[in-house]
């Protein structure tokens, strides 16, 4: 069987009718059309994927994958504005690709995690005391979950605090497809490639206890030096895909936490719930954004559907995680949910490299607002919650709270 011509053309990203509700779609999709043809913001069409064996089947895959070439059509496709300068500096796929995730993971471990924990505690319990003198209603995504992450990968960058609004700045105008115009977007990139070009050449001319410093430092062994463009494009890319990202999950996962408020009072009777809770809110978040996008380079047969040489397959995570077949009781959210498999961070070659980072920022958020902020509610009803609009990856435009 191939793709037919004649089915209807959806338009993608599907809209939904609440924020923290999955689009009806989803559901049809899985059963009737796993496969289905989608036109893109830039009036680009693209095979979508939503079940989940399929999803992770071709994430997993390497034959698809993400070059040079393939990235700048990304950005014609409105997937990332910020793709083809990137994979012109960061190798995409093989064994260069390998290198450079082995260098970034080493800053990544359970270890480093654990040695970066204390530091994220106590900019979380900053953040959510000046909340609080600022006084209620508050929105947590501005006050906790927008800088938090900011702040944590500039520390890791050895960037000082006084550049961190530069670089929320940046990460916002390089991600939101609406809010800044070309002209500006493009000068943010100008901005920050002419700062972190200069950062890299001060951490050469004076290495010190970062991670652009240990690349500096040790690269020679992982198959020799970075250029100055590498080490800048990977500082860019771990602020954009870090920050944005864990920025908008903390606002959604607090809430769909306090949405239905059973849920928060589960938590503040059982705190050992907490990490099976937050990899609850990651497979239950409908809200998640784009989905990541791979090319088809050669016919390739998937849930019975030959896909032809050439296709951009986008796969959507996040209906993938509310796939009825890989999880009992999909369309609940069960905080002691285990095992727990969920593809919010990808799989495969190209998985997010910092999930564990952004695990244990979700985990310190959570831990942190039962501790100081069990009293936390939503300051207006979850169906007045709105979504981002133009944003690659999904987030609450606000999230009201009150204590």
């Amino acid at each position: 069987m191939s793709q037919g011509d004649s089915q209807q053309l959806l338009s993608y990203p599907i809209p939904s009718e609440a924020a923290l509700e999955p689009p009806a779609e989803w559901t049809r999709l899985r059963q009737q059309c796993p496969v289905a043809r989608v036109k893109l913001a830039s009036g680009d069409e693209a095979s979508l994927l939503t079940r989940y064996e399929d999803v992770k089947q071709v994430l997993s895959d390497p034959r698809f994958t993400r070059t040079a070439a393939d990235a700048a059509q990304v950005s014609e496709t409105g997937a990332g504005v910020f793709d083809s300068e990137m994979a012109m500096l960061i190798p995409q796929s093989g064994e260069a690709h390998q290198r450079w995730r082995r260098m970034i993971s080493k800053w990544f471990t359970a270890k480093r995690m654990a040695v970066l924990r204390p530091g994220i505690e106590a900019t979380a319990e900053q953040l959510i005391d000046d909340m609080v003198k600022s006084g209620q209603p508050a929105d947590l995504k501005a006050s906790l979950g927008f800088p938090l992450p900011v702040w944590v990968i500039c520390d890791m960058l050895g960037v000082p605090e006084s550049d961190r609004d530069k670089f929320s700045y940046w990460s916002d105008a390089l991600l939101n497809m609406t809010r800044y115009t070309k002209e500006e977007t493009e000068a943010a990139q100008a901005e920050f490639v002419t700062y972190m070009m200069g950062h890299v050449a001060a951490k050469r001319a004076q290495p010190a206890d970062d991670l652009l410093s240990e690349i500096i430092r040790n690269s020679d062994a992982e198959g020799g030096q970075w250029s100055d463009g590498e080490l800048m494009a990977t500082g860019m890319g771990l602020l954009i895909a870090g920050h944005e990202t864990t920025a908008n999950m903390i606002g959604k996962m607090v809430g769909m936490l306090l949405a239905d408020r059973r849920r928060w009072e589960q938590l503040l009777a059982d705190r050992s719930l907490i990490r099976p809770a937050v990899e609850e809110a990651l497979r239950f978040d409908a809200n998640s954004g784009f989905g990541m996008t791979r090319y088809i380079s050669e016919d390739a047969e998937i849930a019975g559907t030959v896909v032809p040489s050439g296709t951009t397959v986008v796969c959507s995570m996040a209906a993938a995680n509310r796939d009825e077949s890989a999880f009992d009781g999909a369309d609940d959210m069960n905080l002691g949910r285990t095992p727990n498999p969920h593809l919010a961070f990808g799989a495969g070659a190209h998985s997010c490299v910092g999930q564990a980072l952004a695990r244990t920022e979700l985990q310190v958020v959570l831990e942190v607002l039962l501790r100081k902020l069990p009293s936390l509610e939503l300051a207006v009803p979850a169906g007045e919650l709105h979504r981002v609009e133009g944003l690659i990856v999904g987030g609450l435009r606000e999230v009201p709270v009150r204590w």
